[in-house]
């Protein structure tokens, strides 16, 4: 079931500027008691967003290159979440992919690497997650990675990706790459 730290449970969250907001609610609870859930460890698993992440899994999801955005719940729910999924695009500014056959095609990639040696700030720590025993995923648009550890570690590539070229020569960090699926798209 879905929720929204503004208390709504079920339905189909808004977006744009009626974030916040439900559409065909199940409930809605006060926000404060949202968060007793959240806080209470009443998460099985949250799908957030990330602007930056770097080479240990930390995640940036506040603080842009031209401005700083409230970190809300994020942290509430990224801490107390048994599985974490992050998800975001490879990079951006100029990314433009189509699906074709099965396959993701990359037209374009974009100016600015969501991937990064430093992060400006950190919203979810990859250390304290590790410790709280999390299993913590960042999808995007051409690979999966999962958080191990020591680091980021590559998990899955989309069809039509290849690793080396498309994932790898991209990143400004090594990663540890252990395939699901036997997967072999370098």
């Amino acid at each position: 079931t879905l929720t929204v730290e503004s208390g709504g449970i079920g339905g189909l969250p808004a977006s744009g500027s009626a974030f916040g907001a439900t559409i065909g609610a199940d409930a809605i609870y006060h926000m404060s008691m949202q968060f007793d859930f959240y806080d209470g460890g009443g998460l099985d698993i949250c799908f957030l967003g990330a602007l930056e992440v770097d080479r240990f899994g930390n995640v940036n999801s506040h603080r842009g290159p031209d401005a700083f955005a409230g970190i809300g719940g994020f942290a509430n729910i990224a801490s107390a979440a048994k599985t974490v999924v992050f998800c975001l695009t490879f990079n951006t500014k100029g990314l433009e992919t189509v699906e074709k056959d099965g396959m993701v095609c990359i037209n374009s990639e974009g100016r600015i690497p969501k991937f990064r040696k430093e992060i400006r700030s950190i919203s979810f720590s990859a250390q304290q997650a590790t410790k709280n025993g999390q299993r913590v995923l960042y999808v995007t648009e051409r690979c999966v990675f999962r958080l191990t550890d020591i680091g980021l570690e590559l998990i899955e590539a989309a069809p039509g990706i290849d690793i080396k070229r498309d994932i790898l020569d991209r990143l400004p960090f090594d990663v540890s790459v252990s395939l699901l699926n036997n997967q072999n798209n370098s």
